[in-house]
């Protein structure tokens, strides 16, 4: 990831709207970011990592972080944060949350959105996860990009389990962890071997002695079937002659009696064949011409009254077009005169518009004469307006010599401001540290009711306990002898001759033991037992409340020298920061007096301000007044200039004049002319439109009237040709009815009226002619084919009886033969499939034997555990190389067996130590070696071309020397292609950037950027 650039609202110190660009700063590869303790450098790297992930180091999501994390003085916060990604990509991540106007301890969660830059415009997108676009997750970014303050010795001082758990997270070392892998495939064969077990007990009894078994009796069932099929074809061959025999009589007595009925029919298809034939003749001849007789006499019909219809809309047309011919005539004249009238209309048009002309002309001159008066106005304020600029000017100058370096009192006042805080929180840490007091002696207080020693009495307690646990076993075994005693002399009472010990089973009892009754001093010894765990309970109960006792008093002295700690710590800032007062201007004791002066400073200022806002004032209206100049003189040209134009257009109306003059109507109002023009206008279109009119009606009625009189005379011609059409058929019809016998028309139509379907009759007749000869053959053929043959019927029923017996017989062998040969065949199939399971038992036996080995050398998750060794080795010796030219080799850092991180000093005979042992200087020299090489692991991962890293930590505990050494690691970082960001306040170090930024606290304003 590299940063773009990054803008800041109302965030933690951050009042107003702050924006860092980071190109100039990442470009020279290595930069910083430097102000004062609580200047707000650390909230920078907050702010990138919130808008990113929506998490900070500070504070968490139970810490009413919105709120929290929201200057007190804003109502709004708004972080924007440009970057590009390992795949060069450019993203930007925006988040924004409000404080509640109504209450103002509730600030409403962020609202958070993310942009990726394409084709020149920001394109939200559907996710804001950052881990899809940094390739990242934050745990990983606060170890590998950003790493914020307090956390920079985490991965050196992280316990070997919790190293080893997040180099798997860091490089995805998970995918090494097969132990769930190979238990699921242990499982799965594992189920395989008992289902394929399951499997082979349903073929214990296969085998192939039992299939050979089985094929001697198919041979031998196979051999009675074909005796069996020999004797059944005979019987077949008999059976099936004398089948086709009695069919062959029932037939013939069936064609025999079909044939009378049919012939008792006959009579009746000769006579309606008959009819068929002579309906058909008369239908062809007489029915075209019968249809063709009353199709012409009903279009005669229609022609005739569709003729009386047109000869009365003809009569109408002709009457219409002679009234149009009259209009005509009688409008000529006045269109013949409409040219020389149109003439006169547009000479008064052009009168018109001189008329307007000469009015406006008028009013141009009379503006032309204002507009030279306000120029000269205009140009005399504007003289006023820049001697007042002048006079203005001069006083502001006077004012600045006399004002005190702002940088000066910004110095001075965060000094002040620094010595009251420390004042504040040493008065408040010497409060604490009493307050702890007070807490200890009441814990004091709390002890004595016990009377007992703090440094023994665990042991004085231990020594109780034991004495009356030793009385309780002693009372326990006392119990279990009672108890015993108790229990023989039940069955001792319980025994009687004849009937078998329950102990030892003899049947005679010469010599009965007798006991004495111990319920009473059985109940004692269990009551004395009750009491010493009440005892001990109490001990115990008493143990606990001291022991939390003496922790709240271990935790409050803990407290306490953690607070007089900070006490020093703070009372050497004030003396510290007493010691580094330079300004000779201001008295170090006397803050009211420097105060006082920066207030007139700032009233100093304010009227400084105050007379820059004037001269601004003046500026813009002197600006103002010459803008208005500038338009009055263009306006004045733009009469002048319109004046000329609008003569010119009346002089060429003037010469456009056809039949009229100017001098008729100059003295004449413009109300007048328009009147006479529109009159002469209404006149002239009026004429135009009723000519035009006319002549397209005569246009439209013309063709109308030349049609309606040529359908007409058509209607006629037509009517004639149906005449002569329907005059030719009578004369066919009257020869067809001499030529065929018939008296009149009427004994045809009687004929036709009978609707004889000829198609079907026929259909019919021939049916009956085929089946009268195809029966007639058969019962011949039949006869002469059965000639000297007879059929016993009895005989058949013995032969059929014989036949079927045969037939069951033949089936039953078959079945047998079918079923065995169905049995065999089953049997070789699950034996071969059996030799099939036993193949693959033993394949998935062998595997369970290479699963187990497997088994056991990912169990426990050792085989991630030796690869995370060789990552953290790997990482170890990257470290070094830049560990070594830290500590001009004397210290090396190496993993014992433990996979704990070891010091080799060089300086003592190279033997190993523990990193706790190094000095604050060396832990941020190894942790910064070690930081830098999981960095270039990560985001080598993470596939990024050029990296990234910014540390907020550290270099107060560098010597000058050993800066020099870690700035000259950083600056060969560059060669490596990385780019490097380092938050601070050590000034040695600010000195040697190339490139940085200062962060300053303004009492009124917040943190600043410069």
């Amino acid at each position: 990831m590299i940063p773009v650039q990054l803008t800041l609202e109302g965030l933690y110190s951050y009042q107003e709207r702050q924006t860092i660009d980071f190109k100039n700063l990442t470009e020279s590869g290595l930069f910083g970011i430097f102000g004062a303790v609580g200047s707000g450098k650390s909230s920078i790297l907050e702010a990138i990592s919130f808008a990113l992930y929506g998490e900070t180091e500070r504070l968490n999501a139970r810490d009413k972080r919105a709120y929290n994390m929201m200057n007190l003085k804003s109502n709004r916060s708004f972080i924007e944060f440009d970057f590009f990604n390992f795949e060069n990509k450019k993203f930007r991540a925006t988040r924004e949350f409000k404080r509640n106007s109504k209450n103002f301890d509730d600030v409403k969660p962020s609202n958070v959105v993310f942009y990726e830059w394409k084709e020149n415009r920001w394109e939200p997108l559907e996710h804001v996860n950052p881990e899809k676009i940094i390739n990242l997750t934050y745990a990983n970014f606060k170890r590998t990009i950003i790493i914020p303050q307090g956390q920079f010795k985490e991965f050196l001082e992280l316990g070997a389990t919790d190293r080893t758990n997040m180099m798997k997270e860091i490089f995805n070392l998970y995918r090494f962890d097969l132990q769930n892998n190979v238990s699921g495939l242990n499982a799965k064969n594992k189920s395989e071997l008992d289902q394929l077990e399951g499997q082979l007990k349903g073929f214990e009894e296969i085998n192939e002695e039992q299939i050979a078994a089985q094929k001697e009796d198919l041979t031998l069932l196979q051999k009675k079937f074909d005796d069996v099929k020999k004797e059944f074809s005979e019987i077949d061959k008999k059976y099936q002659l004398q089948k086709n025999l009695k069919t062959d009589f029932e037939l013939l007595n069936e064609k025999q009696e079909s044939f009378k009925k049919l012939s008792l029919g006959k009579t009746d298809i000769d006579l309606l064949e008959k009819q068929t034939e002579r309906f058909d003749q008369i239908f062809k001849l007489f029915n075209p011409l019968l249809n063709e007789k009353n199709k012409l006499q009903k279009e005669i019909d229609f022609k005739q009254k569709e003729k009386g219809i047109q000869s009365e809309v003809l009569a109408k047309t002709e009457a219409k077009f002679n009234l149009l011919k009259k209009d005509i005539e009688a409008i000529l004249p006045q269109y013949e005169g409409l040219e020389q009238s149109k003439i006169k209309e547009n000479d008064l048009r052009l009168i018109l518009q001189m008329l307007q002309f000469s009015d406006e002309i008028k009013i141009l001159k009379n503006r032309t004469e204002k507009g030279s008066e306000k120029v000269k106005e205009v140009a005399e304020n504007q003289k006023n307006i820049k001697e007042k600029i002048d006079v203005l000017v001069k006083n502001s100058e006077l004012l600045k010599s006399q004002r005190l370096d702002a940088q000066l009192l910004l110095n001075v006042g965060n000094w002040f401001s620094k010595k009251r805080n420390l004042t504040e929180i040493l008065q408040a840490q010497l409060k604490k540290a009493d307050d702890l007091n007070l807490e200890i002696q009441k814990i004091f207080e709390e002890l004595k009711p016990f009377t007992i020693d703090v440094e023994t009495f665990k042991n004085d307690f231990k020594l109780k306990n034991d004495t009356l646990e030793t009385q309780k076993k002693s009372l326990s075994e006392k119990r279990n002898q009672l108890e015993v005693q108790q229990q023989l002399a039940h069955f001792a009472n319980e025994l009687h001759d004849g009937e078998s010990c329950p102990l030892c089973g003899a049947l005679e009892h010469p010599d009965i033991v007798e006991f004495e009754d111990v319920k009473s001093e059985l109940s004692a010894v269990a009551e004395q037992i009750i009491a010493i765990e009440n005892q001990q309970k109490e001990l115990q109960q008493t143990s606990s409340e001291i022991e939390k006792i003496l922790a709240k008093k271990k935790f409050f002295e803990s407290q306490l020298k953690t607070e007089k700690e900070a006490f020093d710590h703070i009372k050497t800032e004030v003396d510290t920061l007493q010691n580094i007062f330079i300004w000779k201007e201001f008295n170090a004791e006397n803050e009211p007096d420097f105060e006082l002066k920066r207030q007139q400073s700032f009233d100093l200022e304010k009227q400084i301000e105050t007379l820059s806002q004037e001269i601004s004032q003046e500026q813009n209206k002197l600006e103002k007044e010459r803008e208005s100049l500038d338009k009055l003189n263009k306006a004045l040209e733009d009469f002048k200039l319109k004046e000329n134009e609008v003569e010119t257009k009346f002089k060429t109306n003037q010469s456009n004049l056809k039949n009229l003059f100017w001098e008729e109507f100059s003295k004449k109002s413009v109300e007048e002319v328009e009147e006479r023009f529109q009159n002469l206008s209404k006149s002239n279109l009026k004429t135009e439109h009723e000519y035009q009119n006319l002549i397209q009606q005569e246009k439209e009625l013309s063709p109308k009237f030349a049609e309606q009189k040529a359908v007409s005379e058509q209607l006629g011609k037509r009517i004639a040709e149906l005449e002569k059409e329907i005059s030719e058929n009578r004369t066919v019809l009257i020869q067809y009815l001499t030529d065929y016998q018939f008296n009149n028309l009427e004994e045809v139509e009687t004929i036709l009226a009978q609707e004889i379907n000829v198609q079907n009759n026929r259909n019919q007749i021939q049916k009956f002619r085929i089946d009268f000869e195809t029966l007639k053959n058969g019962v011949e053929e039949l006869s002469l084919k059965l000639k000297g043959f007879s059929f016993d019927e009895s005989q058949f029923a013995a032969l059929e009886t014989h036949f079927k017996t045969g037939e069951n017989e033949l089936k039953t062998a078959n079945d047998n033969v079918v079923k065995l040969s169905s049995e065999i065949d089953r049997l070789e199939k699950e034996f071969k499939k059996k030799e099939d399971l036993l193949k693959e038992l033993a394949k998935l036996q062998k595997r369970a034997d290479h699963l187990k080995i497997m088994t056991n050398l990912f169990k426990g998750a050792g085989f991630v555990q030796y690869v995370s060794s060789i990552y953290l080795r790997q990482l170890c010796d990257h470290a070094n190389i830049r560990f070594h030219r830290m500590t001009r080799n004397q210290l090396s850092l190496q993993l014992n067996e433990n996979n704990d991180f070891e010091i080799v000093d060089f300086l003592n005979e190279g033997r190993s130590r523990s990193v706790k042992t190094l000095s604050g200087g060396q832990s941020f020299q190894v942790s910064l070696s070690l930081a830098l090489a999981l960095a270039e692991s990560v985001q080598a991962n993470a596939q990024a071309k050029k990296n990234f890293f910014f540390i907020d930590e550290g270099f107060g505990t560098q010597d000058l020397e050993s800066v020099n050494v870690v700035f000259e690691t950083l600056t060969n970082l560059q060669k490596e292609n990385r780019i490097v960001g380092i938050i601070s306040h050590v000034e040695e170090l600010k000195e040697k950037m190339p490139v940085s930024l200062n962060i300053i606290k303004d009492e009124e304003r917040g943190s600043l950027i410069f």
